[in-house]
Order: C-alpha cells, then sequence, then structure tokens
C-alpha cells in the first residue's frame, strides 16, 4: 500500500464491507449449522472471523476507520465478555500497528518535509521499518545528529481527505456498528472526531501542545513525556521512549505492574488540566508506556482539550455534594451547569441513585478497577425496571463538557482493562478544583 486509499468511492467500499462480510459469515454459518455443525464451533469460527476483517479494513483505511477502532477498542471494557473475547485482542493491535507504509513512500515524505538530504543531515540512523502505526501516521525508530534516539512521526499522504471521507461515511453507517457492539452509537464520536480534524492534521501544533505537556511535567520523577527536536507541518521528531504499551501490561502485566500503571496513569489524567492547562484527549492504552525505570511515558499529543482556566470547579462540587448524600445541592449544581435543563423535572434522590455506581471508586481508601465493575455500571443504567432508569433520559451533556466526559470515560475504561488497585479517592480528590472539603465522608 503506497498510501491511504483516497477516493471515497473506494473506501466508502471497504467500510460497507464490514456488515455485508459479517452478513454473508451469517449466511454461512446458518448453513454449517443446518449441516450438523455445533452451534458453539460455527459461532467461533464466524467471530474470528469477523474481528479479523475488522482490522484488516481499519488497518488499511487508517484515518479516521482506525481511530474509531481504536475508540472501540478502549469501551470493550463495558462489553459483555461474551461478546468482547473475540474482538480484543483483534481491537487492541490497532492502538499498536497497522499495514505500513513502502520505504519509498516515507522517503519521499522526509525528503519534502525536511530537505532532500535528510537522512545525512538530520540522522546518523533511520529505521525504514515502522515501529508502531497510528490513525493518521506512523512513527520510525531513529537516531538523531547529537546521538540521541527518536521517534520520527510520519503523516500519511492523503490522510486529510481519508478523515473527512471516513468520518462522513462512517456517521452513515454508524448502525453498522450494533453487529458487533451491541449498545454503542458510533456518531457521537464520528461527530466529535470531524469537529477536530484540521486540529489532529496539524503536526505544527501537535509539537507545541506536546511541548507544553513536557514542560508541564518534566520535573516530575513519575513521568516521562518526550521533548520535540524538530518538526513541520507533516513530520514530528522527538525523543524515543523505551517501555511497555499498557495494553501489554493489561494482557501480560503482573499485579504490581497493574497497580503501578493505574495509579500514574490516573493521575495524569486529572493533573493534567491544572499542570498544562490541557486535557490528554487519546486516552486509549497504545499512548501510554511504562518505563524499564518505573515512570509512565505519554505519546501523541494531536488531540487535547485545551483548560485555559483547568478542570471546571463545578466538577468538585458535584462529587463533593454526592459523596456526602446531599442530593439536591448536587442536582442543582447540575442543572446550574447545564446537564439538567431548566424545563426538565428530575427527583434529586433517584438522580443520586442513578449516579452513585459511578462515583463508588472515590468512597474507598483504594479501589480496584475492573472489567466486572464497568458492565455492572453499564447494567445499572440500562435497567429498565429501576425507577431511576428515566434519569439517563432526561440528562444533557453541555458542550464544554463533550470532550471532558469522552476523555473520562475512555481512561475508565482502559483503567478497568489493567484491573489495577488504585488510590482513586485521594488521586481525584486531591486535584480536582471545587472539592467541598468540610462536607466529605471518611472512606469506607
Amino acid at each position: 500500500m503506497s498510501d491511504i486509499p483516497r477516493s471515497a468511492v473506494a473506501r466508502t467500499a471497504r467500510l460497507v464491507s464490514l456488515p455485508l462480510g459479517i452478513a454473508g459469515r451469517t449466511a454461512l454459518g446458518l448453513g454449517k449449522r443446518v449441516g450438523g455443525r455445533p452451534a458453539e464451533i460455527v459461532a467461533a469460527e464466524m467471530q474470528a472471523r469477523t474481528a479479523e476483517q475488522l482490522f484488516s479494513v481499519l488497518g488499511q483505511l487508517k484515518g479516521g476507520a482506525m481511530k474509531v477502532g481504536q475508540y472501540l477498542s478502549v469501551l470493550e471494557a463495558a462489553m459483555p465478555e461474551e461478546l468482547a473475547a473475540p474482538y480484543r485482542a483483534t481491537l487492541t493491535k490497532l492502538q499498536e500497528a497497522a499495514p505500513p507504509m513502502p520505504a519509498a513512500t516515507v522517503h519521499s515524505i522526509l525528503a519534502t518535509e525536511l530537505g532532500t538530504r535528510w537522512r545525512a543531515t538530520k540522522f546518523r540512523e533511520f529505521d525504514d521499518k515502522p515501529a508502531a502505526a497510528a490513525s493518521i501516521g506512523q512513527v520510525h525508530k531513529a537516531v538523531w545528529r547529537d546521538g540521541r534516539e527518536v521517534a520520527v512521526k510520519l503523516q500519511y499522504p492523503g490522510a486529510a481527505d481519508a478523515l473527512i471521507s471516513d468520518l462522513t461515511q462512517l456517521a452513515r453507517i454508524a448502525r453498522v456498528a450494533g453487529v458487533w457492539l451491541p449498545g454503542l452509537d458510533v456518531k457521537p464520536i464520528t461527530d466529535e472526531l470531524r469537529a477536530r480534524v484540521s486540529e489532529e492534521l496539524d503536526y505544527d501544533l501537535e509539537a507545541k501542545q506536546q511541548r507544553a505537556f513536557h514542560r508541564a511535567f518534566d520535573a516530575d520523577p513519575r513521568y516521562r513525556i518526550p521533548d520535540v527536536l524538530a518538526h513541520s507541518e507533516h513530520v514530528i521528531v522527538s525523543e524515543w521512549i523505551d517501555g511497555r504499551p499498557l495494553s501489554d501490561i493489561a494482557a501480560n502485566g503482573t499485579q504490581e505492574e497493574r497497580d503501578a500503571a493505574s495509579d500514574l496513569y490516573l493521575s495524569m489524567l486529572v493533573n493534567a488540566p491544572e499542570r498544562a492547562r490541557m486535557l490528554h484527549a487519546d486516552p486509549h492504552p497504545g499512548n501510554f508506556r511504562l518505563t524499564p525505570d518505573g515512570r509512565l511515558g505519554v505519546l501523541d499529543f494531536g488531540a487535547v482539550n485545551r483548560l485555559p482556566h483547568g478542570l471546571p470547579s463545578a466538577i468538585g462540587e458535584f462529587l463533593s455534594y454526592a459523596l456526602a448524600g446531599d442530593s439536591h445541592a448536587m442536582a442543582d449544581g447540575l442543572r446550574r451547569e447545564g446537564f439538567i435543563k431548566a424545563n426538565i423535572p428530575v427527583n434529586p434522590d433517584e438522580l443520586l441513585t442513578y449516579l452513585s455506581p459511578f462515583i463508588d471508586p472515590l468512597r474507598h481508601e483504594t479501589f480496584t478497577f475492573s472489567r466486572q465493575w464497568m458492565r455492572a455500571c453499564a447494567t445499572h443504567v440500562q435497567d429498565p425496571r429501576k425507577p431511576e432508569f428515566l434519569i439517563g433520559f432526561k440528562l444533557n451533556l453541555p458542550p464544554g463538557y463533550l470532550l471532558i466526559h469522552r476523555v473520562w470515560l475512555g481512561g475508565v475504561g482502559v483503567l478497568c482493562q489493567l484491573g489495577g488497585t488504585t488510590r482513586a479517592r485521594d488521586i481525584v480528590l486531591s486535584a480536582l478544583p471545587g472539592v467541598v472539603e468540610g462536607i466529605l465522608p471518611d472512606p469506607v
């Protein structure tokens, strides 16, 4: 593959091949069952083939299609195990790898962006084989002219057209996601991505954001954020970070590694808005590494939420009143911020009951995030037998909180994949503005 397939017709055809492929395998599976093959074996074969097609199509298309796949890989923790298991490994591959660009294409990009003598003037060594792939670019390992190991991130040719095409088409066929991820609405994700396409394609802006994070955390011995050495519109050269991706720790890590990674990850998530005045807005595990010396390495700053005043202090207030059991004060604050529209009646006690499972991690001295807990939360808010079920239909998400909500949801998904025991209460409440200390109950 020389670059991203650019034709909207071609890209749409590949995206549509996902539901068509699933339908075809369903018909084939039915035929096999009629022929006497056990249903369990047929189902397993179909799920494996569907998962492989998911990786192939989204990975080759890259662009918005691959990015949506990466988001799905974060949120799989909320799915029932029998649905999640066939896709977990396949979706995780989208976080770390995808079909690469040929070396000739890579060399052409570098010649355009860094000069025709880029290899002689910029690098001592350059590995033509990519070290990692992302939604709109891939990364190569190299040695900079001063001897430092560096990561060279290159944007795929045609990435802009591909993103626009994918996000438009994915919005139209979002209902297809229900075939392999029941209950997940892809359309709001694609709407948000479309609004941020121009920023993620701007590597000059990304380099500026990465440098800001580097300055904010450079003195903190718990973190390793690579500095940017050079950049252009389509290339970023930054310091190389060795380490194990959180996806590997989630799959193979010891409990000690899971605990350490979870504490570091959560702390970064809630402290960055105050220290960097930005929120890292691409929380999937492939963007984080546990380094050999025990630090958390953070990568990819193309998607951030700029928060010049930090997180809204109202968040700390909501949580304080919720933890204290003051449902009326909590509901009043949510209404002031626009989470409940003025003309919508809501029972405060039912609202607190509805939200209670989500704040449970902050009631304890330590808390173990798990897939089981996340699935229980999802089941809780989707149970029509409960009187608070309709609360979810009455809540609104103000535009200013949209990205914060999405990042925190994704972050919790990562924590549940890690399965670590964290000091969530201390980490979160010590970082959030607006916490009402005098009313907080003791941890249970």
